[in-house]
């Protein structure tokens, strides 16, 4: 009878261990918080402004008409003004939780952007055969991850030895058999006119990453 006592009052313990163990790690496993340039974490549903590391380098992001007034949807392009902040942005995470989190997907959508040319979600688009590249634009779908949504899922990874410095990167892990393009999104300035749309880092261009930090809007 004693050792029947003894059996029934450590079971509970070691399974009340157990769950602790894999609690833990659960929570060891967590990518870090993305850090705005004030050091506390980004969160979800708060409106940033994503403005370049690198000064001198043209603003914030914001919408911008591709080339043509009338076509929809609007790109996402960087101010050519240094001091334009552009338009802030909010982050809503693929697994519904509260704070950004590095290398987790991401829906990004422009805050007070109206709907003067449809959706304010980023998504990449269609490869432009005219410059040879895939650019960011609005038009997207916020939620409902999946491979019909792929399009619509960014994420944010550190860039250097910063720690408030990060790229901006389309790699979506919304869908286990679809496969995607893994790339940075860098700036490709218009040899033409000038314009500043983010675009996905090609192998074989000269598009560099996008160093950013994010600031409380």
């Amino acid at each position: 009878m004693a050792t029947a006592t003894t059996t029934i009052s450590i079971f509970p313990i070691l399974l009340i261990c157990c769950i602790a163990v894999h609690h833990s790690g659960a929570q060891a496993q967590q990518p870090p918080a993305v850090l705005d340039i004030d050091g506390k974490p980004v969160r979800t549903g708060s409106k940033y402004y994503i403005l370049p590391l690198i000064r001198g380098r043209g603003g914030g992001l914001t919408l911008s008409a591709s080339g043509n007034e009338t076509q929809c949807p609007l790109s996402v392009a960087q101010a050519r003004n240094e001091v334009d902040r552009g338009l802030p942005v909010t982050f809503s995470s693929v697994d519904g939780a509260a704070v950004v989190r590095e290398s987790t997907d991401q829906n990004v959508q422009f805050s007070g952007a109206g709907a003067v040319c449809g959706s304010a979600v980023w998504k990449l688009g269609s490869y432009d055969e005219s410059v040879k590249k895939y650019f960011v634009e609005g038009g997207g779908v916020r939620g409902n991850p999946g491979p019909q949504t792929i399009s619509n899922w960014f994420n944010i990874q550190k860039f250097g030895s910063g720690s408030r410095d990060y790229k901006l990167v389309f790699c979506p892990t919304v869908c286990n058999f679809c496969k995607v393009i893994c790339r940075d999104l860098g700036i490709f300035i218009h040899p033409q006119d000038g314009r500043r749309r983010l675009a996905l880092s090609l192998s074989d261009d000269q598009i560099q990453s996008l160093p950013v930090f994010f600031k409380k809007a």
